[in-house]
């Protein structure tokens, strides 16, 4: 009798939500550290290294725009080539190339050799670990992302604090080019970050369904396979919710009900439409599904899905061919191949233009606030200490978004508006300020915001987009991202060179900012001024349906 029953017991596979995703953090630490601190530190490794051969801060810029460059059209490209020859095998092909780049770098002589083996090779190579690492850790976490989210960025953070002093110490005890060597062994344990980067399906917990839990029985077909297999569905509550304006307008499944559906209801009842939808219609399923945490919403969407593929299938004669859907054009392959439908979506658009200009003006600022620092007439040992201390900020910062993300739940899209906000004022300070106790303060609160423009950067797509559509949607980003700073980097560099103003290049990168922060803040009140818009006509149309309902039964009661 036990044994029937342990038989007969069904399980469900769930993300681990840790166990080997801790490790998948700690990986994804590696070579971000490795990338992330180094450019705010490209200064202070090449600099002298480019003052000795001519090269100007146009070159610096030139340098690390091109980086991203190349980055970018990686990240464009990894969502197909995940699909072909695997997430983790691409992920390791990054992390030998970022090693190899690295090597490169002892033998460099001219600014055209760091081009190649720091922006090409190297940027390449992180464009493939970004999306690898990021697609990674959606899969393993999905309650608590936030929260692992800034654990990885806390350990980022911790690297990028003592990189500078380590890197500072290296050049003094070894010179420009042993810090090098050193740094190539270092950055080999980014193929060590990739290759704990397994599949989630190696990992998943199996977690017994309970008895409460409903069954969806099979609809009756005329061919059974002999063995039965069962499908788990698990409908997951963290599935974006995102309004498609084909699909109908869901009523009240119970029509003694008089009511009209919620806003949330009639969006989770369209997602739960279109998951169900995508599951049973893999042909004539003849096997029983299990369904987890079923509403009787999900329920009815799950039949009438059910019953639209088994009369589609049906339609199809025995000696009928299918029909032969009809042949691509080439530019409706490439829309599909990198799916551009994402451009079509006006929060999309609005989000990656918001965090390219975010980033650039974030990466650009840290990257020169060292030679700014030497401009002013402070000491290595001063930039490297104001540098550390921004780090040190910022590594707190991450700790706390740790620790308040598991009291507090902000949407990822609103810690990022804030970071930007805040940042521009904290920049005007940053312009005024030249003596070494204010610049390590203005430094730090800088350090300490612009967590809050790295940790939920991808949360923010991980919300908005669905888990299909996270690599080619974050590569389109990235491409996105990586081309407008090569575009923009050499104007501001050459404007810098000619003008020779750090302070009105620094103005130029908080203009920036600004042009993240006010499209966001538009966006939320157009969207929160549309919903309430909606939902007053919602409530008209509500009393305007009670009324006729009074004066159509008023008749009936005399």
């Amino acid at each position: 009798m036990s044994k029937s029953k342990s038989e007969s017991k069904r399980y469900k596979l769930e993300a681990p939500d840790g166990g080997w995703g801790i490790l998948v953090c700690i990986g994804m630490a590696l070579p971000f550290t490795s990338a992330l601190a180094a450019l705010p530190s490209f200064g202070l490794v090449f600099g002298d290294f480019l003052k000795s051969i001519g090269a100007e801060t146009s070159a610096m810029a030139i340098i690390t725009s091109a980086f991203f460059s190349a980055m970018s059209f990686a990240g464009l490209f990894s969502g197909s080539l995940f699909q072909r020859f695997g997430m983790r095998q691409i992920g390791v092909l990054g992390g030998v190339l970022y090693f190899l780049g690295t090597g490169l770098q002892v033998f460099a002589t001219s600014t055209m050799d760091l081009l190649v083996a720091f922006s090409l090779i190297q940027g390449l190579a992180f464009g493939l670990m970004v999306p690898t690492c990021y697609t990674t850790f959606n899969h393993y976490f999905v309650k608590n992302r936030v929260m692992w989210m800034s654990f990885a960025q806390t350990l980022i953070g911790l690297g990028s604090m003592l990189y500078p002093i380590v890197m500072q110490k290296l050049m003094q005890m070894y010179g420009f080019r042993g810090c090098l060597l050193i740094l190539t062994g270092i950055n080999a344990h980014a193929i060590f970050g990739m290759l704990v980067m397994h599949p989630v399906e190696w990992h998943m917990r199996k977690v017994p369904i309970e008895e409460d839990e409903q069954e969806l029985k099979p609809l009756p077909a005329t061919q059974e396979p002999s063995k039965p297999t069962t499908v788990v569905v698990r409908v997951q509550p963290e599935t974006p919710m995102k309004v498609n304006k084909e699909e109908p307008t869901f009523q009240a499944p119970d029509p003694v009900v008089d009511r009209r559906l919620s806003h949330a209801e009639e969006q989770m009842l369209k997602v739960i439409s279109r998951r169900a939808s995508s599951i049973t219609s893999l042909g004539n399923w003849s096997g029983p599904v299990v369904v987890s945490d079923a509403s009787p919403q999900m329920m009815h969407s799950l039949q009438a899905s059910r019953r639209q593929s088994v009369a589609i299938s049906s339609s199809v004669t025995p000696g009928q061919e299918p029909p032969v859907p009809a042949k691509k054009t080439w530019i409706r392959t490439i829309v599909d191949f990198l799916d551009l439908t994402l451009l079509k979506k006006p929060i999309y658009v609005n989000i990656v233009l918001g965090i390219t200009f975010a980033l650039y003006s974030d990466i650009t600022f840290f990257t020169m606030q060292p030679v700014y620092l030497f401009e002013l007439g402070y000491s290595r040992p001063d930039t490297a200490t104001i540098i550390a201390i921004g780090a040190a900020a910022d590594l707190s910062s991450r700790i706390f978004l740790a620790v308040t993300a598991v009291c507090i739940q902000v949407p990822s899209r609103y810690i990022y508006l804030a970071g930007a906000v805040l940042t521009v004022f904290a920049r005007f300070v940053f312009n005024g300020i030249t003596e070494f106790t204010g610049m390590a303060c203005i430094t730090a609160v800088i350090g300490f915001l612009r967590t809050w423009l790295h940790v939920p950067l991808p949360l923010v797509f991980a919300d908005y987009l669905s888990k299909e559509r996270f690599a080619t949607g974050y590569g389109l980003f990235m491409f996105t991202q990586g081309n407008a700073m090569f575009l923009i980097g050499p104007i501001v560099g050459f404007i810098r060179d000619k003008t020779k103003n750090y302070l009105l290049v620094f103005h130029i990168l908080n203009g920036f900012m600004i042009l993240c922060a006010v499209p966001w803040v538009i966006e939320v009140l157009i969207v929160k001024f549309r919903r309430r818009n909606k939902i007053e006509r919602n409530n008209v149309d509500h009393e305007e349906t009670e009324t006729q309902n009074q004066a159509s039964s008023s008749p009936m009661a005399h």
